[in-house]
């Protein structure tokens, strides 16, 4: 029987985030522009040395061969023959020893020249090694910076600006090419998200208006005091069913509204939006018997007032209903933690487990139950808070609390 193969494993995450700008060391990361200066820096070294080799080899043999051909002899008397290179040749007593020395000298002026042939073209290869990485560098740069606006283009794009386009211009070449699908990319996008949030605007008026009309003909039915005690209890039974019906229609648009940035921004304090969340909640914890309490410092983010009011309200909402049915308390704080924006909501309640914490945040799921009816909501609070946090660039961070309940922590940066 044939072995399974094994199935591929994901890319490696990268070490920094594009989004935070440059990491702590750019010449430390291998960026296409440092390899592109090292290949031709070093094709470069690689053919200079080859080259100054073949010279070397080419002025050795040709003074060797220069030397071997042709020969120098002292005869005769009364010759005298002074050198500063081969000094040595004054110490001579006959014409025999001044031919040796001769011969000897010629061979160390040979070698002398290689010598310094050979430091010379060292010095101009290192030289002319040092221009050819900076001038490969400067290429490189030059050829990648069409790369360089596609990626600006796209973190652009990231924040949710589909109408940017690289729009780039030069020859028709791989990156043009590149770019100009990046652009058909862009505008399929856009006409995608476009229409999304057409219908988005359409289902929210075709949802809402029949069920506003229902729950107006259940309660006009209801407070009507001739109306029998069954029809009554029928009528209060369906205005439940209608009420959690609503609730589902604005949880599924405001989820969907919120899986994208927020383009429209503005300073919300996040002490404020958890005051506001707790104002509303607070009869619902007074009946429930729980206490809210917690210090709350200003934390100021930029994003949108009604989306953050909307994270603040899910999760104290779910730390009240979601708690223990006596002496039990909801912690909500805000602050500046590390160069981030806070929000912490702490809760008593059932131990949770941690690997059910991963659940907690998919659309329709509760504490061991999955898309089951419940008087406590329709189950999106948690997706909605999750989107919401996501949209703003921030995130969300469930563990659960010794003794029961959960510690809620959202991060947004400033």
């Amino acid at each position: 029987m044939a072995a399974t193969p094994a199935p591929p494993t994901a890319p490696p995450k990268p070490t920094w985030d594009p989004r935070k700008g440059e990491p702590p060391f750019p010449w430390l990361r291998p960026t296409i522009r440092i390899r592109l200066t090292l290949l031709y820096g070093g094709m470069f070294l690689i053919a200079g040395i080859l080259l100054l080799s073949i010279i070397y080899l080419l002025a050795a043999q040709a003074l060797h061969d220069g030397g071997s051909g042709q020969s120098f002899r002292v005869s005769g008397t009364n010759i005298d023959i002074t050198s500063e290179t081969c000094p040595q040749l004054n110490s001579a007593t006959t014409n025999d020893q001044l031919n040796d020395m001769l011969k000897q000298c010629n061979a160390v002026q040979r070698q002398h020249a290689l010598d310094d042939l050979l430091s010379r073209s060292l010095g101009a290869l290192l030289g002319l090694a040092i221009i050819a990485f900076a001038f490969g560098y400067a290429m490189a740069g030059r050829v990648l910076s069409p790369l360089g606006r596609i990626t600006r283009t796209a973190r652009a794009v990231a924040g949710s600006d589909l109408s940017r386009r690289i729009e780039l211009d030069g020859p028709d070449d791989e990156l043009k090419e590149l770019a100009d699908t990046f652009d058909d990319m862009l505008e399929r996008l856009q006409r995608a998200f476009t229409a999304q949030q057409r219908f988005v605007g359409n289902a929210s008026h075709e949802l809402r208006t029949p069920l506003a009309i229902n729950r107006t003909l259940l309660e006009v039915h209801i407070s009507d005091p001739g109306a029998p005690v069954e029809l009554q209890q029928l009528g209060r039974t369906l205005l439940s069913t209608n009420e959690r019906s609503e609730q589902l229609v604005e949880g599924l648009l405001l989820l969907a509204r919120s899986d994208n940035q927020i383009v429209e921004r503005g300073p919300v304090d996040l002490a404020e939006v958890a005051t506001q969340a707790i104002d509303q909640v607070h009869g619902e914890a007074e009946a429930k018997g729980v206490e809210i309490r917690g210090g709350r410092k200003p934390a100021v983010v930029q994003g949108n007032g009604v989306l953050l009011e909307r994270i603040a309200l899910n999760l104290v909402q779910n730390a009240v209903r979601y708690n223990v049915p006596e002496d039990g308390w909801v912690e909500v704080t805000t602050g500046v933690e590390h160069g981030q924006a806070v929000l912490v909501v702490s809760n008593t309640g059932p131990v949770v487990p941690a690997y059910e914490i991963d659940n907690l945040f998919e659309p329709f799921r509760r504490l061991r139950t999955e898309r089951t009816g419940s008087d406590k909501g329709v189950g999106l609070g948690l997706s909605i808070v999750r989107s919401v946090a996501r949209a703003h660039g921030g995130h969300i961070y469930a563990q659960p609390r010794e003794g029961g309940g959960l510690v809620m922590r959202v991060t947004f940066p400033i």
